[in-house]
């Protein structure tokens, strides 16, 4: 019998070298495959060539394991795709996820299309998440589960998958935890047993996000502002969920200038490095970021009540279903453990589709709900679905 075929995407990492080992102990015909997907050397800021170290990391665990080995180059789909988004998105002052876009865009699109062009029946990742097949109604519907390590989990990053998607994607190291992996590639002897989880941007490596940005939009001094706790005693909280969901538009005339930056558009909501203010009883945050005027708004302690939301809004189009036999109908709800950031412990949520948006209830207040991050939910360990936050 022919023994299918999977092509791994290997990054140079140790966990994709893992899952390339664990699928040749399963008996699956396997492939690796490097995705070059940024080499601009115009926003590189150090001499450092990540891609070059990582390829090369990934071509010498191909050989020990003794499966062959190539290159791809998908930096243009990376730069039209990832890059020109999130600095559309930075300059219209939102916070987008280049990890989520990537894997949406990038790994489970561009290169599975790849993949079975090269007639692969699967594409395998190193991520730390798992899949299990259910039949409901005679048809397969594959869930989305989170990783068995919870400090490693990695469902959050893969919300926007597609039944479609996951249908020929393998997770081989989903049920291990980070430790066994490492002992595995050390029993190996692999180049990558030691090596250090990447840090940098998905696939562009050791480049820090606001000098990278800096590279491509234009610093512009402007006023940063406080705004004083009282400020929200005379603002009664509302049932609404439409209110609740709003962010409060500030004015420079509700607080008080208390220095300058250069660029509303390299902050985010819930930032409290970079501000270079000092002097203030508790530290400052930023809770609200005005592009057009070019202002950053800032509380004292990560308490402010300008920081703290219980409901976020989702346009009706960016509503993203996983497992479309379980969406929410209009007029319906459903109680969930929502998270709006990677690592965030799980919240207690109820979702309210409407007709023109979705809204996602907390029963606590959350930290700095940020515009254009994923908000995903789950029912116990299984991603249902995401949606991008207005």
């Amino acid at each position: 019998m022919k023994k299918k075929r999977v092509i791994v995407g290997l990054s140079g990492g140790v966990d994709s070298s893992v899952a390339a080992h664990l699928l040749i102990e399963e008996g699956y015909e396997v492939i690796g495959l490097f995705m070059k997907n940024w080499h601009d050397e115009s926003v590189t800021l150090s001499n450092e060539c990540p891609w070059l170290e990582d390829s090369n990391d990934a071509m010498l665990v191909a050989e020990k394991l003794g499966i062959p080995f190539q290159t791809v180059d998908l930096s243009a789909e990376y730069k039209e795709r990832i890059v020109d988004y999130m600095f559309d998105e930075y300059a219209a002052g939102r916070t987008p996820n280049p990890d989520v876009l990537c894997n949406r865009e990038i790994k489970f699109d561009v290169f599975l299309k790849i993949a079975l062009s090269l007639g692969a029946d699967y594409v395998a990742t190193g991520h730390y998440c798992q899949k299990e097949e259910v039949t409901v109604d005679a048809t397969t519907q594959y869930r989305l589960i989170s990783g068995a390590d919870g400090n490693k989990d990695q469902s959050y990053f893969l919300c926007q998958l597609t039944q479609d998607q996951l249908s020929k994607t393998l997770f081989p190291i989903g049920h291990l935890q980070k430790a066994a992996v490492r002992k595995i590639a050390r029993e190996l002897d692999l180049v990558t047993a030691e090596k250090k989880d990447s840090q940098g941007l998905c696939f562009i490596g050791k480049v820090r996000l606001p000098d990278f940005l800096q590279q491509q939009l234009q610093p512009k001094t402007g006023k940063i502002i406080e705004i004083p706790e009282d400020f929200y005693d005379h603002r009664r909280e509302s049932n609404a969920l439409t209110d609740q969901s709003q962010k409060i538009r500030y004015s420079p005339t509700d607080g008080k200038i208390i220095g300058t930056h250069q660029g509303a558009h390299f902050f985010t909501i819930g930032q409290r490095k970079g501000l270079a203010v000092g002097g203030t009883p508790e530290p400052l945050f930023v809770i609200d970021t005005d592009v057009s005027e070019n202002i950053v708004y800032v509380g004292q302690g990560k308490d402010h009540p300008g920081l703290l939301r219980k409901s976020l809004k989702i346009n009706i189009d960016d509503v993203h279903w996983v497992r479309n036999d379980l969406k929410v109908s209009i007029g319906e709800s459903m109680s969930v453990m929502a998270r709006i950031r990677y690592r965030q412990t799980l919240q207690k949520a109820t979702l309210f589709p409407e007709k023109n948006a979705f809204y996602v209830l907390f029963d606590q207040q959350q930290s700095a709900i940020t515009s254009g991050q994923f908000v995903a939910w789950y029912k116990d360990s299984e991603l249902l679905g995401s949606g991008v936050i207005v």
